[in-house]
């Protein structure tokens, strides 16, 4: 494999390209098409959903050359001074382009003089400079900036688009990775594309072969093994109150993350449920999940005589799931959500 990051290797390089953000590129794309440039965006969203991207491509797509476009890491460039030698150089005429682009991204950790700075700036702009700020975090942007700029939220990728980018990438590669690896790196990369192409990397560069199976991501990223979900699930479904804690036990033994575990634990809950009251569907289920997978959930809601696994349960488990990060010790959640269920309380 090439040494390249597949983050950097597969960024989109046009519109087309982008995933998951319909909503912000057909705006964007229209505003090229009619010449009706704003002289400030902020791009707001949580890390690796292409903020970054988009605004080169939003730069490119109106004729900015690399000449003409600066990217500025405002967590490294955060002081008055900063801003004050940008605010010298915004006055300068592009080079060989019609506007001048300044990407500035982690703006929310701006100083409050340099955000001043900053505003004057926004308040008189020259006419051949576009600013294109972008933040994880809207709440620490002045709201003076904010009414300044036209601002777009980027929604984090959703499993099914992220699940479909890893096969995808997975398959420029030269490697087969199956619908219950790709569900288990989506999972993992909890929204953002580029921490989901971290993950694959990773297991790319140290599984043997070319197909790589969901024990293979288990094992190289450290996440719940599938038998440690599937018990905790029978558990319900069996009303096996032991089991299931001895399930959680085990997780917390080996040091796992209790959240993710519980997510895991979710999402195939949910695809139980479906297989339940919409059976016809099971043929699509393949690809969120394993045959395997599918098999073992759909003999486990057939044998479900008394009807454990119905949203009830699935309700309870996602109550445990918000309030997981606030438990001082972590398998807790997990271990009161199955008594509450069993009901055992």
């Amino acid at each position: 494999m090439e040494h390249t990051a597949l983050y950097r290797k597969y960024r989109p390089k046009s519109f087309k390209e982008v995933l998951g953000q319909d909503h912000i590129v057909d705006v964007l794309k229209k505003s090229v098409d009619t010449e009706k440039v704003s002289h400030a965006y902020l791009f707001v969203g949580s890390r690796g959903t292409g903020k970054t991207s988009v605004a080169r491509i939003f730069a490119t797509s109106i004729g900015v050359s690399a000449n003409d476009m600066y990217e500025i890491d405002a967590a490294s460039n955060r002081g008055i001074e900063d801003i004050k030698e940008l605010r010298d150089g915004v006055r300068v005429l592009p080079f060989d382009s019609k506007y001048k682009v300044y990407i500035i991204d982690e703006v929310h950790m701006l100083s409050k003089d340099a955000w001043g700075a900053l505003l004057k700036t926004l308040e008189e702009p020259p006419k051949h400079v576009i600013f294109i700020l972008a933040t994880t975090e809207l709440h620490k942007v002045p709201e003076t900036i904010i009414s300044r700029c036209q601002v777009f939220t980027f929604k984090k990728a959703s499993d099914a688009v992220c699940r479909k980018m890893m096969i995808d990438v997975a398959k420029k590669e030269g490697f087969e990775l199956d619908a219950g690896s790709a569900e288990l790196l989506a999972i993992l990369a909890d929204g953002s594309f580029r921490d989901g192409l971290g993950e694959l990397q990773k297991i790319l560069n140290f599984t043997k072969g070319k197909k790589v199976k969901r024990e293979d991501v288990e094992a190289i990223t450290g996440a719940p093994k599938t038998i440690l979900v599937n018990d905790f699930i029978s558990a319900i479904a069996e009303k096996n109150i032991e089991k299931g804690i001895k399930a959680v036990q085990t997780a917390a033994e080996e040091n796992l993350d209790m959240k993710l575990y519980l997510k895991l634990i979710v999402t195939k809950f949910r695809i139980a449920i479906i297989l339940r009251y919409a059976p016809k569907l099971k043929d699509e289920m393949v690809g969120d999940l394993s045959e395997a997978d599918i098999e073992f959930l759909g003999g486990l809601v057939k044998a479900d005589k008394e009807g454990m696994l119905r949203s009830p349960a699935l309700a309870i488990l996602l109550e445990a799931y918000q309030n997981i990060d606030n438990a001082f010790i972590a398998e807790l959640p997990l271990e009161l959500a199955l008594v509450k269920i069993l009901g055992g309380e």
